[in-house]
């Protein structure tokens, strides 16, 4: 029972991380200043991987306990923000929504991130380098907006 959770909550994770996919970061990412922390570009996907691998493996672990629904809840909004983030950062180009976006995502993670430990102490630990990467990506959205405070306000539009 628990592979064939861990795969659905893994396809969960790829449908979130194909955004990437349908809206890469292109030119008008590459144009923007970036802080000085900013990872190299293959630390992003290599991350994700592992990443989505042990939120899988929590929300596996946790479909299976008894009083679940909390930490299925925020294991679902978590994943549904996820999932906004790229459309909304890179497909938008919208710097300042990006922000709005990511710190919910933020919340969500820390929320879920302690509704899993409740229900077992290994897949709310599988959710910290989450919550630490999730903390990185909120500093360098905020970073990106700091540096760049005429796109943030004025975002090019969208492409039809």
């Amino acid at each position: 029972m628990f592979w064939l959770l861990f795969c659905i909550f893994f396809a969960a994770c790829l449908g979130a991380g194909i955004t990437g996919g349908l809206f890469a970061p292109g030119p008008w990412y590459r144009a923007l200043n970036k802080p000085w922390f900013t990872p190299p570009n293959w630390v992003f996907p290599v991350t994700w991987m592992v990443l989505y691998v042990c939120m899988a493996v929590a929300g596996a672990r946790a479909a299976m306990m008894e009083n679940n629904g909390i930490a299925m809840a925020f294991w679902a909004l978590q994943i549904a923000f996820n999932g906004l983030w790229t459309p909304v950062f890179f497909g938008l180009k919208n710097i300042r929504l990006g922000m709005v976006v990511v710190s919910l995502l933020w919340v969500t993670v820390l929320c879920g991130l302690l509704a899993l430990w409740q229900l077992d102490v290994i897949a709310g630990v599988l959710f910290v380098p989450y919550l630490v990467w999730v903390s990185i990506a909120a500093a360098l959205n905020a970073g990106v907006w700091r540096l760049n405070p005429e796109v943030a306000r004025n975002p090019p539009p969208a492409p039809s």
